[in-house]
């Protein structure tokens, strides 16, 4: 019987500036390098991180997404 063994769990701590340290092997495993953008995802079973398309990562507005609720358009949409 072949099961698969999963990897150890790798760790890193959040400081008083909300950074962490990205592991090592998340690094290497991702293909991330300085510069690069991160995307998190949140899902039923936790968070998700990946690197980020180009495509996306290169959206000017990304960061003012929490901002496209219904009730936002409603309030300032006409502006």
């Amino acid at each position: 019987m072949n099961r698969r063994i999963p990897a150890p769990a790798t760790f890193s701590r959040v400081s008083v500036k909300s950074q962490t340290v990205i592991p090592r092997e998340v690094r290497a495993a991702l293909g991330v390098k300085p510069g690069d953008t991160l995307r998190y995802r949140l899902t039923d079973d936790g968070v998700l991180v990946d690197k980020a398309p180009a495509t996306e990562s290169d959206d000017p507005f990304a960061a003012f997404s929490e901002w496209t609720s219904e009730a936002d358009e409603k309030a300032y949409g006409s502006l």
